[in-house]
């Protein structure tokens, strides 16, 4: 939801049979918005989410003209299902429509229904099948969220809850014109100044080309965090702010929000791989050695 309101798209990485589908699904009918789901496969084509255009003839008149059939991109929430199932060709074209909140098809130019967002589930890089996505087009994902397996009481509930027979009414809460007023509004509100500096020295310390980098990240990364990803840090913290009532962003919202926001961002090295050093595990060190602002501490 942060992600939504703040006008970002998330990646979700998890084993199959999560509810990462189901989740989403969900969110789209909570919030009265127009879904869309793509299933990625290996033979997905750019004009499958896109869509294309096509010669449709008149009846009375016999005319032929072009019409323009639109693809599953164009709705409010798009679930991009395994995105990582498929060539980079077809990613490239959900990645450009994501940036650019259009498709271009024959020379012509279709803007996206607003409010519009992008949920994109991937499994683990490790499984067979599967084409990992470019950094350049992972650091557009606001945040990576990793789901992983529930505890056994969690899955004895899940269980119990899904094999019976269940009439499952949402109640609409808000709808698409409300949250881009909610958007506006993350981008109309302040941040002090010491905030803003703590989030952008996080994504600076993370970066082996920065001037006297931490020996962990001479060691272990390859690229640190991105422009980008203090930019999406401060959205973040901005929506998580607001969504808990308050007109003011905290560290602790920046804080929070580190992990998902830079676990896509940070590449580790071969070292890091042999040794089982992740990216979480960077960030986690990050957030101990970086010093706080005095103030703005909690919430």
């Amino acid at each position: 939801m942060m992600s939504l309101l703040a006008g970002g798209n998330s990646m979700i990485t998890g084993v199959p049979g999560l509810a990462k589908t189901l989740l989403i699904a969900t969110v789209a009918e909570v919030l009265h918005l127009n879904f869309k789901r793509i299933q990625f496969t290996p033979d997905l084509m750019p004009a499958d989410i896109t869509g294309t255009e096509i010669i449709e003839e008149d009846r009375s008149t016999g005319r032929r003209e072009r019409v323009f059939v639109k693809g599953p991109i164009f709705a409010n929430i798009v679930l991009a299902d395994e995105i990582n199932r498929t060539p980079p060709k077809t990613q490239s074209a959900l990645l450009e429509a994501m940036q650019e909140k259009s498709v271009s098809v024959e020379g012509n130019t279709y803007k996206l229904d607003q409010p519009f967002f992008v949920l994109a589930t991937q499994n683990p890089i490790e499984l067979e099948g599967t084409y990992p996505l470019p950094e350049a087009q992972l650091d557009r994902f606001m945040f990576n969220i990793v789901i992983d397996y529930l505890s056994e009481d969690e899955e004895i509930q899940v269980v119990n809850q899904t094999t019976t027979l269940r009439n499952v009414q949402f109640e609409k809460t808000i709808s698409g014109p409300e949250i881009i007023e909610f958007q506006q509004l993350v981008r109309k509100m302040p941040v002090a100044e010491p905030v803003t500096r703590y989030a952008v020295q996080l994504a600076r310390v993370s970066r082996p080309s920065a001037p006297n980098p931490p020996d962990f990240i001479k060691q272990y990364v390859n690229y640190g965090a991105s422009l980008r990803a203090s930019q999406f840090l401060i959205l973040g913290a901005k929506a998580r702010a607001l969504m808990n009532g308050r007109y003011n962003v905290s560290i602790e919202d920046i804080q929070k929000l580190a992990r998902p926001v830079f676990r896509h961002r940070i590449l580790m090295n071969f070292h890091a791989e042999s040794e089982g050093v992740t990216s979480d595990n960077i960030i986690g060190r990050l957030l101990e050695i970086v010093p706080t602002p005095k103030s703005g501490l909690k919430d």
